[in-house]
């Protein structure tokens, strides 16, 4: 992957660099053009396709990673958090901690009964 980062930085630069007039030759400017782009675009699909080649056995190998831990992760706090639009950024407390903090503005939510159950 490190030696597909050059090439693509190459690739991307190249779209900076103005193309050069084109001669009075009878061809038409347009059609050269869309040449061009569709030459760009081609080689931008070539240099995704290898990332996503190289990538694939690391995508492979995190899998059950992300199947059995960052998924249930995911779907607690999804759960615990209901509505995102509820609660402003994290943030990050000098000891490392990051806290959600809930928004003002937003309905009060009913308090925990015994054993944790919340009375709907």
């Amino acid at each position: 992957m490190k030696q597909l980062a050059p090439a693509a930085l190459v690739a991307l630069s190249l779209l900076a660099v103005p193309a050069p007039a084109l001669a009075q030759d009878g061809a038409e400017p347009e059609s050269d053009f869309r040449e061009g782009l569709d030459l760009f675009a081609r080689g931008a699909e070539l240099i995704l396709e290898g990332l996503r080649e190289e990538m694939e056995p690391m995508l492979e190998e995190i899998q059950p990673f992300l199947e059995q831990e960052m998924l249930p992760f995911m779907q607690g706090l999804a759960d615990a958090m209901d509505d995102m639009t509820a609660y402003h950024p994290p943030e990050r407390l000098p000891n490392g901690d990051i806290i959600i903090r809930r928004r003002d503005d937003m309905p009060v939510l009913p308090e925990p009964g015994e054993g944790g159950e919340v009375e709907l």
